[in-house]
């Protein structure tokens, strides 16, 4: 399946199958009662969503929202949970999933809580630099609002630490 920038492949509240990202990119949001969206999460080819589904069904927690043209394989749940309870390959790979994101998360609270407004920003714009489309700015694909809320600054802060920024 091709999603395509800003489409959405599933919203908060709903249930229903599982996702592996091929391709592209998709931010996670999660939509507040007074429908504003808070950035929780970025997903990058190789992830298998929702993550707090991998191991038994659950409504989905976010919103998933394609930032770029994505290639997104649909796999169904019923095959997903049968190959995990039955094929102890299958299980240890939904284990090494979970643990990857584990420690990427732990990670990003070390940046959130360890490093200056101008280091996280430069941490978060390196990291998702490596599954930009080249040449693509990341003000390109993301409001400084978003990139505040991802990484706990002011969008005013985010504001001056690009202008201040030679990239």
């Amino acid at each position: 399946m091709l999603l395509h920038r800003n489409e959405i492949l599933f919203r908060q509240g709903e249930s229903g199958p599982l996702y592996r990202l091929h391709s592209g990119l998709l931010k996670i949001v999660r939509v507040q009662e007074d429908g504003r969206q808070l950035v929780l999460n970025f997903i990058v080819p190789g992830e298998v969503i929702p993550h707090h589904s991998l191991i038994s069904p659950k409504a989905y927690h976010a919103t998933a929202i394609a930032l770029m043209t994505s290639e997104i394989e649909l796999i169904p749940a019923a095959e997903w949970y049968a190959r995990v309870n039955s094929d102890t390959a299958a299980a240890l790979e939904t284990a090494r999933l979970l643990q990857s994101r584990l420690r990427m998360m732990q990670e990003r609270i070390d940046q959130l809580a360890l490093q200056s407004p101008a280091e996280k920003l430069e941490a978060f714009r390196s990291w998702i630099a490596r599954y930009l489309p080249p040449n693509t700015r990341l003000t390109d694909l993301l409001t400084q609002e978003e990139i505040g809320q991802f990484i706990a600054l002011r969008r005013e802060t985010v504001n001056r630490l690009l202008r201040e920024s030679p990239n």
